[in-house]
Formats: C-alpha cells, structure tokens, sequence
C-alpha cells in the first residue's frame, strides 16, 4: 500500500527550523515520525509530495528511504507557496493507480490508526477519513483544525473546512483514497479552490454522501504541529517517549 505524504509547505508558526518535516520532536524529525508510524501500521512503499526547502527534503527522505529499505519516491511540486495540498495531491497522481493512503508531514497519529483504515472498507471511487469525535482535544488548535460535519447515522461526511459553524468530528489528515477521487479532486482545483477540502466537499455536494466516510478512531485522532505550542504540548504530554507513535495518543492527548 502506498502511502502519500504532502510535504511542500513552509510552516511559518512553528519558528523551529527552516523545514517543517524536518523539526525534531523526541528525537525524531517529523517526517520521518510519519513514515515509521505508516510502515508499523501497514504502508508498503511511500510518495513524498516535496516544495519549500526540497534541497533539504528530498535528501533527506532518500537517505531514509534507503535505511529502512523502502521504495521512496519523491515528486516537486511546483507554485508551492500559491497552491494548497489539493494541488499537492495531484502532482503524484500517475504515481496513484491503486488505492492509497494520504497523510501530512505535520501529522502525528498511532500506527493502529493506519491499520484500522486498512482494514475498514473503501467506498467505491470515495475514501475514508480519519475522524476525531473529542472536539476539547487540548492538542488540537480550534483556529487551525479543518471540522467535519458526520451523519451520526451512517458515518457519512456531509461537510468539510476550517470555517464550519456545525461540526461534531475533526479532520486528522489521515485518509485512505480511491485513485478516483483525483478526478473530483481536479475539478475542484479547477474551479480555483486548490485545497484537499475542496475535493471532499465537491463530492458531497454532488450528493455522493455514500462515497464518503468517516472512520472514528479507538483513541483520540491525530494531532498536527502547527506552531510552536503544538510542539511544547506533544513534547510533554508523551512523557519522553522517542518511539514513532506508541505513547503520543495513549495518554489520551
């Protein structure tokens, strides 16, 4: 299973490298957090979407790529700093003809979130979310969260941005995609919204609620750093632990 990792933007907030993935929280730079999380859960081989500092990305995540004795494949996104990671998304679709996992480098989940994606059942032409339920989540900022509207009834999403009034769930950045939502997803940057956001409500505004799913976590979902204190929290609250994802979400963060 591939697994897709946007890895382009700048991270002006965090102020803690001059590259967002490669800032270290418990020993570890964040994207390659991600990565070992993804392999523990079930990823196979991974596509790094690259923009702002790739000349210290793409080395990097090569190097690591070959340490783990994985196929890494590194894509350039061009407009980095005018596109959103829709547009990022869509600069490794030749690369996506098979279902495939999609998460941020900024992103901190538990392997076992990856592995009940896996196992859960992918709408046909659709993808499942990773849906977080604790909106008092402390690590989570409520500026900065992308919310989603759920159906309590079937788990289907109804809606999707950072600027929803009515929400009951929290987008973790962790999806698992049909190749096919890359079409809807082209409409959408098309129609000048280049966000992931984007996709997903073009697809629900077209009445595919079905296509869309919300998969709730066991534990509280995944958490982004986005700024600094995102970055404080995560060290704390994990209690030193330098693994992956083992201790980050079994505290209950």
């Amino acid at each position: 299973m591939k697994c897709v990792i946007l890895a382009a933007g700048r991270g002006r907030r965090l102020q803690r490298s001059d590259s967002k993935p490669l800032v270290s929280l418990l020993g570890l730079p964040l994207i390659e957090r991600t990565m070992r999380t993804a392999l523990e859960g079930g990823a196979t081989e991974f596509v790094v979407i690259t923009g702002y500092r790739s000349d210290q990305v793409a080395p990097f995540v090569s190097r690591l790529g070959q340490r783990l004795g994985i196929t890494v494949t590194l894509v350039q996104k061009p407009d980095w700093e005018r596109k959103e990671n829709g547009y990022s998304l869509l600069q490794a679709r030749d690369q996506l003809q098979e279902p495939f996992l999609l998460t941020m480098a900024d992103h901190l989940f538990e392997a076992d979130s990856v592995r009940r994606l896996l196992a859960a059942q992918l709408p046909d032409k659709g993808l499942l979310l990773a849906c977080d339920r604790r909106l008092g989540n402390p690590l989570v900022d409520p500026d900065d969260v992308t919310r989603v509207q759920v159906d309590p009834t079937n788990g289907e999403i109804r809606d999707i941005g950072k600027g929803l009034t009515r929400f009951n769930a929290l987008d973790t950045g962790l999806f698992l995609c049909a190749p096919e939502f890359l079409e809807t997803l082209e409409e959408a940057v098309a129609g000048d919204d280049s966000s992931l956001s984007a996709g997903v409500r073009r697809l629900a505004g077209c009445g595919a609620g079905s296509l869309l799913r919300c998969l709730l976590p066991q534990r509280p979902g995944p958490a982004r750093l986005a700024a600094r204190r995102d970055h404080r929290r995560a060290h704390r609250l994990s209690g030193g632990d330098r693994r992956p994802g083992a201790q980050l979400y079994g505290r209950q963060i």
